[in-house]
């Protein structure tokens, strides 16, 4: 969008008329009141201020002078700031069992990890506002994407983690105590942790529950979400048999570590489950909706000034080859 700060000098265009009048200069010409304009004219000077030209080129310079003072600006497309954000890190476990075939999505039987991927990537995209980190673990921890504002870099990421990636344990306790130090980091007072396993802490590098009072004391809430369905049937020898394939899961640990840092644990044994955590999740952490907002500014005085300056320097040099000629 295009627009003059100081609008009101334009009121100044009809001035060099009112100049006129008051000088009384009944004997002169229109144009004669550029004299300073069209200084080290020759003799031929009233011959040519009586042209067409000599009468509009004054005034074309004075309306580029009034549109330098009146400060053109051009403003961009506005550009919106979120005055508060969170800093939000989801830890995504990829141990072995999370190949687990027992999870449906869309009236098929998947992975855990292909499930977990799939909703994952729209619970990303609502999170616009927030600052979004990733961290993989199973083996070590291991940050796969800092703290950023860009959406679409996390989502790929997530898109892109594989199982094994990273290990077939799982350090539970060490994907905390990752995350704690890259809040602590950032210096952000708002910190959620969103982890994800499917198991029980076994790589053994760190006491998850250990891991947990320290975020606490960084003012860290953590939401822990366990992965795997409760019963699958599955075919021996013996014929069809029930079998809970989450029998690993340490609800007992995910709980308390939640529950240590004012979160809460959740249970996702389908696709339905895992939909309305996320829900919850928004619900509990909800996008700040304060936002600054700015456009871009861009002077442009120098364009009128500029031009200006030129067709005066044309102007006088002009007068000034006539002189020379008529000489």
């Amino acid at each position: 969008m295009f627009e003059f700060t100081y609008l009101w000098i334009f009121i100044l265009l009809p001035l060099p008329l009112l100049a006129r009048y008051f000088l009384n200069a009944q004997k002169r010409s229109y144009t004669q009141i550029w004299i300073p304009l069209a200084q080290g004219i020759t003799n031929q000077q009233t011959e040519i201020q009586r042209s067409q030209l000599s009468a509009f080129i004054p005034w074309l310079v004075w309306l580029l002078l009034l549109c330098a003072l009146a400060k053109p600006i051009w403003f961009g497309e506005p550009i919106r700031l979120q005055q508060e954000s969170r800093d939000m890190i989801i830890s995504l476990d990829l141990s072995g069992s999370m190949q687990e075939v027992d999870m449906p999505l869309n009236g098929k039987t998947v992975d855990r990890l292909t499930l977990v991927k799939n909703l994952l990537n729209e619970f990303i995209e609502q999170r616009q506002g927030d600052r979004l980190g990733l961290i993989l673990f199973a083996d070590h921890a291991y940050l796969q994407t800092p703290l950023t504002f860009d959406l679409k870099t996390i989502r790929q990421m997530v898109a892109e983690s594989e199982i094994g990636l990273v290990g077939t344990n799982t350090a539970i306790g060490e994907s905390i105590a990752l995350s704690i130090k890259r809040f602590v980091e950032n210096k952000n007072e708002q910190r959620v942790l969103i982890l994800m396993s499917d198991g029980a802490n076994s790589a053994n590098t760190l006491d998850p529950i250990k891991a947990a009072k320290q975020a606490a004391k960084n003012n860290i809430t953590i939401y822990t979400i366990g992965i795997g369905a409760d019963e699958v049937i599955r075919k021996s020898f013996w014929g069809k048999q029930r079998v809970n394939p989450s029998a690993d899961l340490d609800e007992k640990t995910l709980t308390e570590i939640a529950t240590l840092t004012g979160g809460q644990y959740f249970r996702a044994r389908s696709q339905e489950d895992l939909q309305q955590i996320y829900q919850q999740l928004n619900q509990l952490e909800p996008i700040e909706s304060d936002f600054l907002e700015f456009r871009p500014e861009k002077d442009l005085f120098y364009w009128p000034l500029s031009l200006a300056v030129i067709i005066l320097s044309i102007f006088a040099l002009y007068f000034k080859l006539r002189g020379r000629d008529v000489a």
